[in-house]
């Protein structure tokens, strides 16, 4: 499996979301970046999305975008196809 990385604040309910539909698919660890926690991560991760807000998906290399990202990308049956590495 694909390993997920996820820009999030503590009390974002799109983050809790994203996080839900993730595990939901068999994801046992999500690499987490607090943002909120950690300012100079924000930055970072404006400078590689172009987005300001949370969440922001990284499965592998490919950008998913946020919480309603994913889910049109699981509605759609893509979701599963790209954390097997398909």
């Amino acid at each position: 499996m694909q390993p997920v990385t996820m820009y999030t604040t503590a009390v974002c309910p799109y983050c809790i979301r994203a996080k839900q539909i993730l595990k939901a698919r068999g994801v046992e660890n999500i690499n987490e970046i607090r943002v909120d926690a950690q300012p100079q991560e924000r930055l970072k991760m404006m400078e590689i999305t172009g987005r300001r807000t949370v969440p922001q998906i990284f499965i592998g290399d490919t950008h998913v975008g946020g919480c309603d990202d994913l889910m049109a990308l699981d509605s759609r049956g893509g979701l599963m196809p790209l954390l097997n590495g398909g």
